[in-house]
């Protein structure tokens, strides 16, 4: 019997023909054996500059670096073989002008061999992305609550509520019309979050947005209970395994005190004893 062929990694161009079918599958990585155990089940894998907090401690994105991304990047490359690799731009890599973006951005691709880059803005953005796109750079938006622009919007707040409902469609529409692959809708009001995925033409990824979005993603520390500084509304926690972990680190630890561990069957005999040269 011949052995299956590999499924082909998702590109750009079969990310937009999703638009409107079966609900895109997306979690962040930053390791490689995180990777391997997304790779069968998500369409795409998000090398997100939450990195920066999830495994690094900081207070937020904005300390984020460029060779944080490229090691996180590099690594879980090392783990996929079936989905698409995203990944994020850090703060301050593109906003400057689109000539800094496009060296930045082929950077990321070249040395992690991602299939798209993330940026966040609408508007704001979308001559960057048109410029991208035009030069062979696929780009995943990411518009509603940007958390590089957290000190600018007044914290991680939901976004397009009342008056704000104009800007967040005004920012679908500009990414999508300036030639991005998909955009990621964070915290917005449901109702707007369908009204978007309705109205542009490419994927719509929610988080913090709506079921009827043409995917969903999330961070997968938060999901699998493993990041527990806060747990935003939006998390559905699938597992609990900081718990688990915090209860095998105490049970060693008392092992250890209590000289329980190593045990018998853990160590080595000295099977050279009496034996002949």
């Amino acid at each position: 019997m011949s052995a299956t062929a590999p499924q082909p990694v998702p590109t750009a161009q079969d990310l937009r023909a999703r638009k409107g079918g079966d609900p895109l599958v997306c979690l962040t990585a930053y390791t490689t054996p995180v990777a391997r155990l997304l790779d069968p089940h998500c369409d795409l894998v998000l090398v997100g500059d939450s990195v920066g907090m999830v495994l690094h401690g900081l207070p937020s994105t904005l300390g984020v670096t460029m060779e944080m991304m490229i090691l996180h990047g590099q690594a879980v490359a090392r783990g996929l073989s079936r989905a698409m690799m995203v990944i994020d731009m850090p703060f301050g890599s593109y906003e400057e002008s689109p000539q800094q973006a496009f060296r930045n951005a082929a950077r990321l691709m070249a040395e992690t061999g991602a299939g798209a880059v993330k940026i966040e803005g609408g508007v704001s953005m979308s001559d960057t992305i048109r410029f991208l796109a035009a030069r062979g750079i696929p780009v995943m938006a990411h518009v509603g609550l940007t958390p590089q622009s957290i000190h600018t919007l007044g914290g991680y707040k939901v976004q397009g509520r009342d008056a704000g409902e104009a800007k967040v469609i005004a920012d679908a529409r500009a990414v999508a019309e300036a030639g991005a692959c998909a955009v990621v809708l964070e915290k917005v009001p449901a109702a707007l979050a369908d009204r978007i995925t309705a109205e542009i033409a490419i994927p719509t990824i929610g988080i913090g947005a709506s079921p009827g979005c043409d995917g969903q993603v999330l961070v997968v520390d938060d999901m699998l209970g493993l990041f527990t500084d806060f747990k935003p509304k939006f998390v559905k926690r699938y597992a609990d395994l900081g718990t688990d972990a915090d209860a095998a680190v105490a049970s060693f630890a008392a092992d250890v005190r209590a000289r329980r561990f190593p045990g018998p069957e853990h160590i080595f005999a000295d099977t050279a004893k009496g034996s002949k040269a």
